[in-house]
């Protein structure tokens, strides 16, 4: 992962603990992050089209497994 494919989540830190690439691009299109430092993620970003930015961006704020927000659409 280059700096450029990496997507800030809070301030200016960096915290992801998961990327993939699904789609075998060479591009990531998944991120799995912990945004509050318990180990857990609750942060999940896709991107769906291919353009290199997440579009769907869902939060477990609970970490109960069940999203508890998701939004759509260039993020």
């Amino acid at each position: 992962m280059t700096d450029a494919e990496q997507i800030k989540t809070r301030g200016d830190q960096v915290n992801d603990l998961i990327t993939g690439d699904t789609n075998k691009d060479g591009k990531t299109d998944v991120w799995v992050t912990d945004t509050d430092g318990d180990g857990e993620p609750d942060l999940f970003q896709f991107d769906t089209d291919g353009d290199g930015k997440p579009d769907v961006v869902m939060s477990d704020l609970d970490q109960d497994g069940n999203p508890d927000q998701v939004h759509t659409g260039n993020v």
